[in-house]
């Protein structure tokens, strides 16, 4: 009985340690992709106030139309390329998280 009491207090000293590891993993990983939003909505405003300056010394609504036209594709092109980048850093996250249980699950098996 005493023996079963001991294994339960190293089952649960295992899963807070590993518990605080995945914390750890998680944080790290949210400070991560916090810090690429926020890269993404400097670019994108820096972006945008060009634009703003190219169409309000324009000559022409042509030139309008053009500058406007090609800020939308790259703008378009941008956000896929990040929606990419941040649903990798999330997958990432997933797996780290994941990470310090494997070796729990597996001995529990």
């Amino acid at each position: 009985m005493e023996q079963n009491f001991e294994q339960a207090g190293k089952l649960g000293k295992e899963f807070v340690d590993t518990s605080l590891q995945s914390f750890a993993a998680m944080t790290s990983s949210m400070q991560t992709i916090a810090s690429e939003a926020a890269d993404y909505s400097k670019k994108s405003f820096a972006a945008q106030s060009s634009v703003m300056e190219k169409m309000l010394s324009a000559k022409t609504p042509e030139t309008v139309m053009e500058v406007q036209a090609a800020h939308a594709k790259t703008a378009y092109e941008g956000f896929v390329a990040q929606a990419t980048r941040m649903s990798e850093l999330y997958a990432d996250m997933a797996k780290e998280i994941y990470k310090p249980f494997e070796g729990v699950i597996a001995k529990a098996k």
